[in-house]
């Protein structure tokens, strides 16, 4: 195996029988081969157009960041939609709590202005009501719970 295969192995693990349901298991590890030959294919291509700037392993802990990063980002957003967008009235802070993985407190402070404006868009409407404070505000609104 060469490093290429190794990396894409570890990132695209086989299941183990009975992880997944019989009648899907056929399935799930065709789509995790073709996505390891994916990464071999790009890892390798990036490897040869500059091998220093495009170390295997390297590569793979930074593109997994990048999809952290994204996954983290995402998680915001939807805190926010949870939190600004619901209607009649917001998901309380304990269920997006344990939803996220988050504290209360790390739920409530989770998401800013940029994310409400980022699931503004995304659904083309306005939030309930802004009850969030920018970092730049003097006063704090932590009534809303």
């Amino acid at each position: 195996m060469s490093v290429f295969s190794d990396i894409a192995a570890i990132c695209h693990p086989t299941p183990a029988r009975g992880d997944e349901p019989d009648e899907a298991f056929d399935d799930i590890c065709h789509a995790v081969h073709a996505d390891r030959e994916k990464m071999i294919r790009n890892l390798e291509a990036a490897a040869d157009a500059d091998w220093q700037d495009n170390e295997p392993l390297l590569s793979a802990i930074g593109m997994a960041r990048h999809r952290k990063a994204q996954a983290e980002a995402e998680i915001r957003r939807l805190i926010a939609y949870g939190r600004e967008f619901t209607r009649p009235r917001p998901y309380k802070l304990a269920d997006l709590a344990a939803a996220s993985g988050m504290s209360v407190s790390g739920t409530r402070t989770a998401y800013g202005h940029d994310e409400v404006a980022d699931v503004e868009q995304a659904l083309s409407r306005a939030a309930r009501e802004w009850r969030a404070t920018s970092a730049d505000d003097s006063s704090s609104t932590d009534s809303a719970s």
